[in-house]
């Protein structure tokens, strides 16, 4: 009941959160200096009638109260609007290209988990020693390099060089897993190396912490084997830190899909956002915008839930 009552408190707080996302999207877009009506004749081909038919015809010369309370009627009813260039629903376009930006996040965060949690608990166990410092110094030079430096990096050695992966393009699962492993690896690594750099430090350090605390030293006393020591009982522990850390990790690796996606010319979210900007497509940049800020949300409610499970003495001081 107690686990219950904190997820529908959490759940709750996601509604004003939410409204103020929808709010900071429609008044940018609305100030921005972006016309819907130009963007939809081309601008050159329209005369002053078919705009103001256009704006009338799509709420655009209502008051902006008016216009938001309709924009959140819609979103509630799953409908994005319209595509001002290509007249497709903007939830299909998303349906299309969100599969795919989801598909490069969790495979970015499973490597970066891959790599961390073995890193951080080696440089924790071997702390102060050259193993501690090999990896603080490649884990802080990991941190400083953005994802795109360290994408143009491995296209130069694995794609150009080595020839082992394409520099660009996407193969669909559903017509080669081979192919799609291998379109997907450099954009999933270049995001996940930033990643993985950071929560190897803060694995790192919160290994540290549970390794000086006295459950350690008895257990060690006891004559219980090391790897038990650390394996049952300090990372299951230490984890718990990271955890809450994982939620805003997901977030980064969201906002750098559309870097990466555009770069490697994966047709995701971030390249078709990167398109609609271009375009002045404001009905499928609210969209695509709108997406990424609930899947932020709903992510780090998702991790708030795990760490309730993993964390026993917060759900008994609540």
């Amino acid at each position: 009941m107690i686990v219950l009552r904190m997820l529908l408190g959490r759940v709750l707080s996601l509604v004003p959160l939410l409204l103020g996302v929808t709010l900071f999207v429609f008044v940018v877009m609305r100030f921005s200096p972006t016309d819907p009506a130009l963007a939809a004749f081309d601008g050159a081909n329209a005369t002053d009638e078919q705009l103001d038919r256009f704006r009338r015809e799509n709420g655009l010369l209502d008051p902006l109260p008016v216009q938001y309370v309709r924009f959140v009627w819609q979103l509630m009813q799953g409908d994005f609007g319209t595509s001002v260039i290509t007249k497709q629903p903007v939830a299909d376009i998303i349906t299309t290209a969100l599969p795919l930006t989801v598909q490069l996040t969790l495979m970015g965060l499973v490597i970066g988990i891959v790599v961390s949690v073995p890193l951080g608990v080696i440089s924790a166990i071997f702390r102060d020693r050259w193993p501690d410092q090999v990896i603080r110094i490649v884990s802080l030079a990991g941190v400083a390099a953005p994802a795109f430096w360290i994408a143009l990096l491995l296209v130069q050695w694995l794609a150009v060089g080595e020839g082992l992966f394409p520099t660009s393009g996407y193969v669909s699962i559903n017509d080669s897993f081979t192919g799609w492993l291998n379109s997907m690896t450099l954009p999933a690594v270049s995001l996940a190396l930033p990643v993985a750099a950071q929560l190897t430090r803060i694995i790192r350090t919160s290994m540290v912490e549970e390794l000086d605390k006295d459950y350690v030293r008895t257990a060690r006393g006891g004559g219980l084997p090391p790897v038990v020591v650390v394996g049952r009982n300090v990372l299951r522990n230490a984890l718990v830190t990271p955890l809450t850390v994982l939620g805003l990790r997901l977030g980064y690796l969201l906002g750098g899909a559309v870097v990466i996606e555009t770069m490697f010319a994966l047709p995701g979210m971030g390249q078709n956002m990167i398109q609609a900007v271009n375009d002045g497509d404001s009905s499928k940049v609210q969209g695509f915008v709108i997406t990424i800020a609930v899947g932020f949300v709903l992510v780090n409610l998702i991790v708030d839930i795990l760490y309730l499970i993993a964390n026993p003495r917060l759900r008994s001081h609540s």
